[in-house]
C-alpha cells in the first residue's frame, strides 16, 4: 500500500525540517510530498537539502496561482497521479502532530476519510487563546447549520486521510477554493457523497515556530463560500 502524506506550506522553513524527520519516523514506507507556493523564506531549500530528498521526501513548488486551496488541489492531484492508495493532508506547524498517524491509518480500516478530530472525547486543543477556540467553535457550529452535516464535530479539520477513489469521486479536480476554504468544500463533498467519515481524537498544539497566515478576510471569503457549496456541490455535480 502506498501512503503519501501532502503538506501545503508557505513560509515554513523553521518548522519543516523537523516534520520530516518526524514522518520518516513514524512510519517506515510513507511518502512525505511537500507542496510550497515559493516561499519567501526559502522553505524549498530546506525539503531539498532533507536526506530522503528524491527519495522518500518530494517538493511540488509552486509559482502560480498561489493559496492554500489551489496547492491543495494540485497535491492531491500529484498524489493520485503516483498512485497512492491512502492520502494524508496536514500542516507544516506541528499542531498536527505526525505521531497521531499511526491511530489515523488504523481508523481508516473502517472508514473512508478519517479526520484527526479535537471535538471527540480525548481530543483538544493547546496553546490557543481564547478568541481563537471561540473562532473554530463558531466556526463548527456555522457549517454543520449551513451544510446540514451531521455526525462531525470538527468540521474545520485540515488533518485528514482519504482513500484514493474518495479524491477520485469528489472530482477534486473541480474543486473552486482558493483559499483555506478547501477544508470545506473537501468535506462537505466526501459527507453529500456518502463516505464513511470518522474521527479519532489528536490535541492540536499551537504552532511550534512562525505565524500564523490567516487572516479576518480568508475567515470572511470560507463563510460566504459555504453557502456557495450548498449550492453547487448537489447530487447532480457528482452524477454528472
Amino acid at each position: 500500500m502506498k501512503i503519501m502524506v501532502m503538506i501545503p506550506t508557505w513560509n515554513e522553513r523553521g518548522n519543516i525540517t523537523k516534520l520530516l524527520d518526524a514522518l520518516m519516523e513514524v512510519h517506515p514506507s510513507l511518502i512525505a510530498l511537500v507542496v510550497d507556493d515559493n516561499s519567501p523564506d526559502k522553505t524549498a531549500d530546506c525539503v531539498k537539502a532533507h536526506p530522503q530528498f528524491g527519495k522518500r521526501v518530494e517538493l511540488l513548488l509552486r509559482t502560480k496561482e498561489k493559496g492554500r486551496g489551489k496547492a491543495g488541489i494540485e497535491g492531491f492531484l500529484k498524489c493520485l497521479e503516483e498512485n497512492a492508495d491512502l492520502v494524508i493532508e496536514m500542516d507544516a506547524d506541528f499542531s498536527h502532530h505526525p505521531r497521531y498517524i499511526p491511530d489515523i491509518l488504523k481508523a481508516m480500516e473502517e472508514a473512508d476519510v478519517v479526520l484527526g478530530s479535537r471535538a471527540v472525547s480525548g481530543g483538544k486543543e493547546t496553546g490557543r487563546d481564547m478568541s481563537r477556540q471561540g473562532i473554530t467553535w463558531f466556526a463548527n457550529n456555522y457549517i454543520r447549520f449551513f451544510l446540514g452535516i451531521k455526525g462531525i464535530g470538527d468540521c474545520t479539520s485540515g488533518y485528514r486521510c482519504f482513500k484514493r477513489e474518495v479524491l477520485q469521486q469528489i472530482r477534486v479536480e473541480k474543486m473552486e477554493s482558493v483559499g483555506a476554504s478547501i477544508v470545506e468544500e473537501v468535506l462537505y463533498a466526501c459527507y453529500k457523497k456518502g463516505f464513511r467519515i470518522k474521527e479519532v481524537p489528536i490535541v492540536f498544539e499551537d504552532r511550534f515556530e512562525g505565524e500564523s497566515t490567516k487572516t479576518i478576510g480568508e475567515y470572511i471569503d470560507t463563510a460566504l463560500r459555504i453557502i456557495k457549496f450548498r449550492i453547487k456541490i448537489n447530487d447532480s455535480f457528482f452524477n454528472s
